[in-house]
């Protein structure tokens, strides 16, 4: 029999009650129960894919010859670009991912207005060095400048000012994450190419204690001040930066431009209507699937049915948890894994209740029974899981690889299903089991466990 019966007891008490908690709230908050302030508080709002709630699904390719090679490295940082400026127009729970050697899927739930988010991810973006003189622009203010990469006249309405481009971010050659050696602050390291050093160099010299803003697509993105003529064509540009505002701001300088020309191949709209049938469709026929999944269990196997069906219950409530605090995207392959990991859970405890009653049948003990049964079992139920586990492995692999984000949610939900259902199936059920019969005590088996 098992040992530490109580201990577990209350260990799966607490992970339940737990779970029923994320399941049921939208957002955990916990108060300091003096000064009443959040300690902590964590946003566990389901999160829906495309196929639930409608939106929209971009794919992209880079324009250039297919015969030539393309840089990981800029493809990522397109990828990066691209997810800052949808990012910026609210956008949210967006997901842009780099799918094989030159194209990128964007993916965005709920997206109504699909026109603008279309023209963002094509700009290619331009990165200027503006002269505001005594003028200090905080970040996110919108300049007029007088550059146009069309070398048309730029258009000034009455009353605005109008800033000097003294060069753009083809000039930049390079740009690096650094440490101020006196204070240790994340600084900005960068060079320029010769032509840009030039331009650069005779700039700050004539005009040093000026701003000097660094403008991304008209909008600041920082304004230090000149303290010292540049010359050489390198500099550092300081602030209070912290290590991930110093990386996203050398990107911007690094790749204010996209580094890789993109071209939209393919978009795909699914209506929010859509999305709703599908999910009440997906509800349906879970709640048909688990009505006659209970049946089975509660009559072929009696009192381990119960048992089983309870485990159930458990395991789809950590695991729905778990997708809630994780914020892992729920979508109908997604949905599908799930009930395959399910269907995984249930075979484990058929595959235990099966052994038992062959040892109960050989005429051993309730105990014996059951400790038998557990344990020849086991190597089945291991190799079945690493299975799943493996082959979900692999799917999540080549869904990365090829922009098959169908084929991700459904890895995804799989493999945890697989282990948290192995969980419920070797540790939950046998407790649960081990509870009932010492408190029922049955003495006819064949009532009992179906024999």
């Amino acid at each position: 029999m098992i040992r530490n019966l109580t201990n577990r007891i209350i260990l799966i008490v607490v992970v339940v009650a737990l779970a029923v908690w994320i399941d049921l709230s939208r957002e955990i908050e916990l108060l300091n129960p003096i000064t009443d302030e959040a300690l902590f508080s964590r946003n566990v709002e389901p999160r829906l894919g495309l196929d639930l709630q409608g939106g929209l699904q971009v794919l992209l390719e880079a324009d250039i010859p297919a015969d030539q090679t393309i840089d990981p490295e800029a493809m990522e940082v397109a990828r990066q670009i691209v997810q800052q400026r949808t990012d910026a127009l609210g956008v949210n729970e967006n997901v842009i991912q780099v799918a094989g050697d030159r194209r990128i899927v964007g993916e965005f739930p709920g997206l109504e207005d699909t026109e603008s988010v279309l023209a963002t991810i094509q700009q290619t973006g331009l990165l200027e060095f503006v002269d505001t003189g005594d003028y200090y622009p905080e970040p996110g203010t919108i300049l007029v400048t007088d550059y146009s990469p069309t070398g048309e006249p730029v258009e000034v309405a009455e009353g605005e000012t109008i800033y000097h481009t003294i060069m753009t971010g083809a000039e930049v050659d390079s740009v690096v994450v650094g440490q101020d050696t006196l204070n240790s602050n994340y600084v900005i390291n960068f060079a320029l190419k010769s032509n840009g050093a030039k331009i650069f160099g005779d700039h700050t010299t004539a005009n040093t204690g000026k701003y000097l803003a660094i403008v991304l697509d008209k909008q600041v993105i920082s304004a230090p001040v000149i303290n010292d003529p540049i010359i050489g064509g390198q500099g550092t540009i300081s602030g209070n930066f912290t290590l991930e505002e110093a990386n996203a701001f050398a990107i911007q300088l690094r790749y204010g431009s996209l580094p890789v020309p993109l071209k939209i191949v393919e978009t795909r709209i699914i209506g929010p209507t859509l999305g709703a049938d599908s999910l009440n469709k997906s509800v349906v026929a879970g709640l048909i699937g688990m009505i006659i999944v209970v049946l089975f269990m509660v009559i072929y196997y009696r009192l381990p049915g119960i048992v089983a069906v309870l485990s159930i219950l458990i395991y789809a409530a950590i695991a729905f948890a778990v997708f809630k605090w994780f914020h892992f995207t729920l979508t109908l392959p997604g949905i599908a894994g799930f009930m395959l990991s399910t269907g995984t859970a249930l075979d484990s405890n058929i595959l235990i209740f099966e052994r038992m009653k062959e040892e109960l049948r050989n005429g051993k003990t309730l105990n014996q029974a059951m400790d038998q049964g557990w344990t020849r079992a086991w190597s089945s139920i291991r190799d079945s899981n690493l299975a799943a586990i493996i082959t979900s492995v692999i799917l999540f692999w080549f869904g990365s690889s090829f922009g098959a984000t169908i084929v991700k949610g459904f890895s995804l939900t799989l493999a945890l299903g697989v282990i948290i259902s192995l969980f419920t199936a070797v540790y939950v059920t046998r407790t649960l089991l081990a509870l009932f019969l010492r408190t029922f005590k049955p003495q006819n088996y064949e009532r009992w466990f179906g024999l």
